[in-house]
């Protein structure tokens, strides 16, 4: 891997801890692009670079949705009973996602991880913000019902989850925003875990993987933005605290908005 890729990784991963920390993501809108990009440069086939970019993206996502979490969990902002429920159901339909995706064309995958962000960030543009009188919603099953589903989807698009159970939590379950970012980093240490086996499972066999890599999941990516994003997720989760719920939320819609455009080709089509 050429110098000017590692330091791509680096600077990807001080972006992907901030989101992490700040905005209760994984990161994934801009792990997996920035890696797509670096694969397909390195003469990795389109087909087998998006799949990659989804595996490493998981396995980053893990250890810096646990430093969020901790972060937060100081904070005393994680809700740590529905994280944990909706994390256990959507680590099993993460690894049934992501064992569909390994089926489906790389090209397809490109798209649909793009229009899912968007999909996520117009409704959270168009969308009222739930009321702080409202009562959050304190359901298992109901977590459940959203958590499986959630899971499958993260699963096939290599997210950790939270660029839409944020949306989920704020406009359905009526968390507070706060809340939503603390709450779904937790849950994202469960779901990221699903995906990761599931994408090194599936991808043992698979042809036209850049060298060291293990299954659909590239070990130094990984610890180039592991290394940057973890500590990183801390100073997150700290600014996190000391900003607005109304500017969280601002900030949150523009990175989405700007990297679903930007997969789908629109950019491209524009020039």
């Amino acid at each position: 891997m050429a110098l000017n890729h590692i330091i791509a990784l680096l600077t990807t991963g001080v972006g992907v801890g901030l989101a992490s920390g700040l905005l209760g993501v994984g990161g994934c809108f801009i792990m997996v692009p920035v890696q797509y990009w670096i694969y397909t440069a390195t003469g990795v086939p389109a087909e087998v670079a998006i799949k990659v970019a989804f595996g490493t993206n998981l396995l980053v996502v893990l250890p810096t949705a646990a430093s969020s979490a901790w972060g937060h969990s100081r904070r005393k902002a994680v809700w740590w009973r529905a994280g944990i429920i909706l994390g256990i159901c959507g680590m099993v339909g993460s690894f049934g996602g992501a064992t569909i995706a390994s089926y489906l064309p790389g090209a397809g995958l490109k798209i649909a991880f793009g229009a899912v962000i968007l999909t996520g960030g117009i409704r959270m543009l168009t969308a009222r913000p739930p009321r702080v009188t409202e009562s959050t919603k304190d359901s298992p099953w109901l977590w459940a019902a959203w958590g499986i589903p959630t899971g499958v989807v993260t699963g096939i698009i290599g997210i950790g989850g939270g660029v839409l159970m944020v949306p989920i939590m704020t406009l359905a379950l009526k968390f507070k925003m706060h809340h939503a970012v603390a709450t779904s980093a937790a849950m994202m240490m469960f779901t990221s875990l699903g995906g990761v086996i599931g994408y090194i499972v599936n991808g043992l066999e698979v042809t036209g993987l850049p060298s060291a890599s293990i299954g659909y999941v590239h070990i130094w990516s990984w610890l180039a933005l592991a290394a940057t994003s973890v500590p990183m997720a801390q100073v997150g989760a700290r600014t996190a605290h000391l900003l607005p719920a109304k500017q969280l939320r601002w900030i949150f819609i523009a990175a989405m908005l700007y990297m679903g455009l930007k997969m789908i080709g629109v950019f491209n089509w524009l020039g």
